[in-house]
């Protein structure tokens, strides 16, 4: 199975990465990335179907805000902490903080 499509660096934009941003789920998603390091597609504690997960990963891969690893019949997700970093500094730890001030007050 080849890796999905992903856009290289220079095509990932604000926008997209904002919208990819903009769900809870996809924002529990990327905070147990963060803390745990890359992980099955299947291993999110989420509370939807995994179809529903599915679209979610799609639209983080899409936006450039993850990169999936395919290796045999798994799917691998991690951060592009790297290249987000460099193209919106700061971005990333600010909207982990709020998830995370957030998960606190309630």
């Amino acid at each position: 199975m080849a890796n999905l499509d992903e856009p290289v660096r220079a095509e990932i934009e604000i926008a997209g990465v904002l919208h990819a941003l903009s769900d809870a789920t996809r924002l529990t998603v990327i905070r147990q990335i963060q803390d745990d390091g890359e992980r099955l597609c299947g291993s999110f504690e989420v509370g939807v179907a995994k179809s529903t997960l599915s679209q979610h990963l799609r639209v983080l891969r899409e936006a450039g805000v993850t990169r999936t690893r395919c290796r045999g019949n798994q799917r691998w997700v991690s951060l592009r902490r790297d290249d987000l970093d460099d193209l919106f500094p700061g971005l990333l730890d600010v909207v982990l903080s709020a998830v995370s001030q957030m998960e606190v007050a309630s």
